[in-house]
């Protein structure tokens, strides 16, 4: 009886470890089947899960001549084989901060070139006008100013044969002082605007050249429906509206 207990505990431990085997095996032919690319890790190997992860690549499809053709966002070529222009936001802003325009002409938007470029030479006539008129003004308000008989430059705003007797010196000071602030109000304004158009210039470029690929296919769209919700305080229901963007 003994002899044949330690015959059966010597098989049944063999086959016991045949069976391990196997099954160690089988497991592990099992993961490689999964993943044949798969390497076997160290036991102290730390993987982070996000990493298994396989993020789908976001690709842009379009059918040629019956064909599908995928390309990937960041691909720098459009469908025609030519490179796709992307404009630089920064590069945009000096340029256009260089001269009022350019950053236009980098954005290739042509058409407004010529709206900043007449901005900016109406209001510099303007300003130069302006300018003029009050150095006039100025110059006969401080000759009437100064009683020098020497000095007559505002009578230039009157004809030749003008008796200067006969005007009256508290009008004609009154009319020089508020013609004189009148004029110098408008060369201030007419600086200022041309600031403005300049700075409107380089944000325009940047934004131009921000929004160069921006989305404006059909999928943008806007949906309202009606709603019906329960008050999380009185248990009571409600009705609104649901406001939902599609981007």
């Amino acid at each position: 009886m003994n002899s044949k207990g330690s015959i059966i505990r010597r098989l049944t431990g063999r086959h016991l470890r045949l069976f391990l085997a196997a099954a160690f095996i089988s497991v592990c032919a099992g993961a490689f089947a999964q993943d044949p690319d798969a390497l076997p890790l160290p036991n102290d190997t730390v993987v982070d899960a996000e990493l298994l992860v396989k993020t789908p690549i976001e690709a842009e499809v379009s059918e040629e001549d019956g064909h599908t053709v995928v390309v990937a966002d960041d691909y720098p070529y459009g469908f025609d084989g030519k490179k796709i222009f992307n404009p630089d936001p920064t590069r945009a802003v000096w340029m256009s901060a260089l001269f009022p325009g350019l950053g236009q002409i980098y954005n290739r938007r042509y058409w407004k070139l010529p709206i900043i470029v007449a901005g900016f030479m109406g209001l510099g006539y303007g300003m130069s006008w302006n300018n003029t008129q009050y150095q006039d003004y100025s110059n006969g308000y401080m000759d009437l100013m100064s009683g020098d008989p020497n000095k007559k430059s505002y009578m230039n705003f009157f004809p030749p044969n003008t008796d200067e007797d006969s005007l009256d010196k508290t009008w004609l000071q009154s009319v020089l002082k508020s013609r004189k602030n009148y004029y110098r109000r408008n060369r201030d304004l007419c600086i200022i605007c041309m600031v403005g158009v300049y700075l409107i210039a380089i944000i325009d470029a940047y934004v131009d050249a921000q929004l160069a690929h921006f989305d404006i296919s059909p999928d943008l769209s806007m949906d309202i429906s009606p709603g019906f919700y329960t008050e999380p305080m009185t248990r009571k229901y409600a009705i609104g509206l649901n406001w939902a963007f599609t981007f």
